[in-house]
């Protein structure tokens, strides 16, 4: 089966890194690093997001496509990035999510 796992950073995760010192915020990248090595086998494609300011949205109304800058909404969870998993099923996709050393909120979405 085959799944998407969105990465959502909250304000406060972005507060924590932010406020990290240039060593411990490597030290957490090497980490995130060991989790893709680890779960490589079934990471068929993964990729970071640029920051939600660097979005554009498009709205489709009617026969009409309204076009704006920024993301489609503001919150306090952003997509980070993302990895597609091709593994047995659910249950599996759950435990590699679960070890996830990112950001806080993992969304796990199966693929058509």
């Amino acid at each position: 089966m085959k799944y998407v796992l969105m990465f959502a950073e909250t304000e406060e995760f972005a507060r924590h890194l932010a406020a990290m010192s240039e060593s411990e915020r490597q030290e957490e990248f090497a980490r995130v690093g060991e989790w893709f090595a680890e779960h490589a086998a079934h990471i068929t494609h993964h990729s970071r997001l640029q920051p939600p300011h660097t979005a554009t949205t498009v709205r489709l109304t009617g026969d009409q496509a309204v076009v704006t800058d920024g993301p489609f909404v503001e919150g306090k969870e952003v997509v980070s990035g993302f990895a597609e998993l091709d593994v047995a099923d659910l249950d599996q996709a759950l435990a590699i999510a679960a070890a996830w050393p990112g950001c806080p909120v993992v969304e796990i979405r199966p693929l058509v």
